[in-house]
């Protein structure tokens, strides 16, 4: 069966926020019509978190592809960056309308609360959930294979609105039992919920966009592949870091000082291509020193990286 996106990695990126956009769509029009219908204020709450949930997709969809984009004269490094732009746009827009929802379940407990009963409040919800997991357990299968950060964050949204739900689920029940105060409770505690997963999204793809350090496994993985070749005496100024989702690689690695410059050249081409092919490695660029002069910066991380990744202890330039 022909997809109107295609088949590679970038369509089914594409195709997966598509079926978000559409998932929190349908979302949005059945809750948040039974909360105007019968003045539920967690239901209101919880439509309006589908709304940024809608917008980020619709985000996601349009912009996120850019990280398939080959590297161009404009972007020589690639477009990487481009993904965990969006997801910050995604955690930026969640905290925001959650602040917003917060003030508007704030007035509901200093103001009359005056929600009518109905089943149809308790059925618009479990329609929310059940929506919602679909949404979230096929967002995960596709991401499976394409490790995306944008679809990660969609899917993180998608779980935390079951939470929410739930939720307003409580507020809903308050209201059958003649508390009418849970409703705005519920409310309240959906919009913290909210606040909370933009901060969460919002600060893990800064650290991307930063070009923060990597968690030190992904460093050792490095090391490994690197003292792995016969060639490799030393490593030294070693330096992982993000560029965009994807790692960049900087590292000096000592050799044999007498071989050739052919040889030399080949050793260096095997390290690249090694690293190149981990899980999550871009760029690499390495430096190969002759072993045994002790050519390492003199900055303290880097001396005890020195020490660590078994170079030689030689005096310091």
């Amino acid at each position: 069966m022909l997809s109107p996106f295609g088949n590679d990695d970038r369509a089914r990126f594409q195709r997966a926020a598509a079926v978000n956009v559409a998932g929190n769509a349908v979302k949005i029009a059945v809750v948040g019509a039974t909360g105007l219908a019968f003045n539920s204020v967690a239901l209101l709450a919880d439509a309006a978190h589908s709304v940024a949930d809608l917008v980020a997709s619709a985000v996601v969809f349009v912009w996120g592809g850019s990280r398939y984009e080959s590297a161009d004269e404009t972007h020589p490094h690639g477009h990487q960056r481009i993904e965990p732009l969006t997801a910050l746009f995604v955690g930026a827009t969640v905290a925001v309308l959650g602040l917003l929802l917060l003030r508007e379940s704030v007035l509901g407990f200093v103001g009359p609360v005056e929600v009518r009963a109905s089943p149809l409040l308790v059925g618009a919800l479990l329609f929310a959930m059940a929506d919602m997991y679909l949404l979230y357990r096929y967002t995960e299968l596709v991401n499976a294979d394409l490790g995306s950060t944008a679809l990660t964050a969609l899917a993180v949204d998608c779980l935390n609105d079951i939470y929410t739900t739930v939720a307003a689920l409580v507020g809903v029940v308050g209201v059958f039992l003649d508390v009418p105060v849970l409703d705005p409770l519920a409310g309240a505690f959906v919009s913290v919920l909210v606040v909370y997963q933009g901060i969460e999204i919002g600060r893990e793809n800064v650290t991307y966009l930063v070009g923060g350090a990597p968690p030190p496994g992904d460093r050792d993985r490095v090391v490994a592949a690197l003292r792995d070749h016969p060639a490799v005496e030393g490593v030294h100024d070693l330096t992982v870091f993000y560029d965009g989702t994807d790692l960049e690689v900087e590292v000096h690695v000592e050799v044999d000082g007498e071989m050739t410059l052919r040889e030399a050249h080949d050793v260096e081409t095997d390290l690249v291509t090694s690293l190149r092919a981990l899980d999550d490695v871009g760029d690499v660029h390495v430096h190969l020193d002759p072993s045994g002069l002790g050519e390492w910066k003199d900055a303290p991380e880097a001396t005890d990286s020195s020490t660590a990744l078994g170079s030689d202890a030689g005096p310091r330039e």
